[in-house]
């Protein structure tokens, strides 16, 4: 939130509560600017896509886990989280062939809240494979998704020939590939220097940085915008500081622990977008909450790793 500082807020006051007239009008007016000013949120953190320059924002909804049974408690859940998502300024939904019913869950509630333009679909197929994207494409309720993924790549002579194909055809905007399994880091290091995709999606998180070393800088010599998945660890990291408070000198830039560890990612230049997965509405608009403010700084990040960044 912007601030309005004591002195000018005393001036502008003095200046309002003048003998009516031009300077008293004025005063008042411009009280009522700064006010406004320092009451309006904070500006959305945005990243641009390096493949376009398309900015989105920075953080996003992941669904792993979260809506894989496509009944009517998970539809709410999702229309929940979706909402919060979208109202709070967020865009990006990651999700995959493989989550489940979670493909159908999403499509049935974006398309009956009318926010297909309103969202930057992501999924994935485990296979360059025409039946499989169909049969995504259908769940999702949507002709073309935003990004589409190659799932979980193993082998280093994988090609992205059908994606790139695929994309020529309009079936999405941009194709990518993902892993979250140090095992397969020479496969996705191979496939991205040699197919170049728009993005890569890659397991990192405070507690486990060696993307840092082995995936992020061959994203940007490539040009690969970066998606982060398991941001929280797999939930080891609220379970290292359950009972904790937040450290004093992590208040200027975060309010909770969920903001602390999305921004400590985010504070990497290299980094898109950070994709929590989450059921939860209220845990969704505070995951939102690391688009504002600042970032840590250099030092600060070193503090952080400090904290809690064993690997």
């Amino acid at each position: 939130m912007a601030r309005l500082s004591r002195r000018r807020f005393n001036a502008l006051a003095a200046s309002a509560l003048a003998a009516p007239g031009t300077i008293g009008t004025i005063g008042a007016s411009a009280l009522v600017a700064d006010v406004a000013l320092a009451q309006a949120p904070a500006p959305l953190l945005m990243r641009a896509i390096p493949s376009s320059g398309e900015r989105i924002p920075a953080v996003g909804l992941g669904t792993a886990a979260v809506f894989s049974n496509d009944d009517d408690a998970t539809r709410r859940a999702a229309a929940e989280v979706v909402r919060a998502l979208v109202d709070a300024g967020g865009r990006l939904i990651d999700t995959a062939s493989t989550y489940g019913d979670a493909e159908a869950v999403l499509g049935k509630v974006i398309g009956a809240a009318h926010l297909r333009e309103a969202v930057f679909i992501a999924t994935k197929l485990e296979s360059p494979d025409e039946a499989e994207l169909a049969r995504s494409l259908a769940r999702l309720a949507t002709p073309k998704v935003d990004l589409l993924q190659l799932h979980n790549v193993r082998d280093t002579g994988q090609s992205l020939a059908h994606f790139k194909a695929w994309k020529a055809a309009g079936k999405c905007r941009y194709i990518g590939i993902t892993s979250t399994y140090r095992s397969d880091y020479d496969a996705l290091e191979a496939v991205l220097r040699r197919e170049n995709p728009d993005f890569v999606q890659v397991d990192y998180s405070l507690d486990n940085r060696l993307a840092e070393e082995r995936i992020l800088p061959i994203a940007a010599e490539v040009k690969a915008g970066v998606l982060t998945a398991l941001p929280f660890g797999r939930g080891r990291l609220f379970r290292a500081v359950r009972g904790q408070a937040l450290p004093d000198w992590a208040k200027p830039f975060a309010e909770t622990w969920a903001q602390f560890f999305l921004k400590f990612l985010l504070g990497d230049a290299r980094i898109t977008a950070v994709i929590p997965g989450t059921s939860n509405g209220a845990h969704m608009t505070d995951n939102l909450g690391a688009m504002r403010g600042r970032l840590p700084n250099a030092e600060e990040r070193k503090r952080m790793v400090a904290l809690l960044g064993n690997r």
